[in-house]
């Protein structure tokens, strides 16, 4: 995440041959390293986010949700998104100056938003709410917290989606419960709670 390093790397065309590396039939660790090295250079560098939405990397960590064996790749895709997201909301809550104003210009040119409702990432990010461990959960629910400005519409059509809420809404209230027992008042399961009962409030 070397502003200096970022740049020599999408000159040299790095950018492309992580994605090819997505793309194509690697191992698992490979692609690991790939996605890694990927978000590296994505985050705080608008440029190479740009770059990276022409060439269709979207697309590319789309279907990585399409393949056999790469689930532990899913939420880190899913945290990638979601930190992208953010970190262009918070440029454009932030003190405005010269320099942040040349940011959010260079922010405006990347269109992420409209192309991951447009490629319906929508669904695919929630659909992870299913998943057994808490921390994905965790990440799941902060991301589908951020997209829920842009795919209300589509989240409250989605029937499998309500059910997995109420399902986590029981979990949670009788985990966040057993917590307090045990007299932890601001618990972990209390807050995932909390976050499950924003998203219902919102649909």
């Amino acid at each position: 995440s070397n502003p200096k390093v970022q740049i020599e790397a999408i000159e040299g065309g790095a950018l492309q041959k992580l994605l090819v590396i997505l793309a194509t039939e690697q191992p698992l660790a490979v692609k690991k390293k790939a996605l890694f090295a990927l978000s590296s250079m994505l985050r705080h560098f608008p440029y190479a986010q740009q770059q990276f939405l022409k060439l269709g990397g979207l697309q590319v960590l789309r279907s990585l949700f399409r393949q056999k064996g790469m689930e532990t790749l899913h939420v880190r895709v899913v945290t990638l998104l979601y930190d992208l997201i953010v970190e262009k909301m918070l440029l454009e809550d932030s003190q405005q100056g010269d320099h942040v104003e040349e940011k959010i210009q260079q922010y405006r040119q990347v269109k992420l938003v409209p192309a991951v409702v447009e490629q319906d990432w929508c669904v695919v990010v929630s659909n992870l709410l299913a998943m057994p461990e808490h921390d994905t959960r965790e990440k799941v629910l902060k991301t589908v917290g951020v997209l829920m400005a842009f795919c209300k519409e589509r989240y409250r059509g989605d029937q499998a989606l309500s059910t997995t809420l109420s399902l986590l809404r029981s979990e949670y209230e009788e985990l966040a419960a057993e917590e307090q027992r045990e007299g932890d008042k601001d618990g972990y399961f209390k807050e995932l709670l909390g976050s499950v009962n924003t998203i219902i409030q919102e649909l």
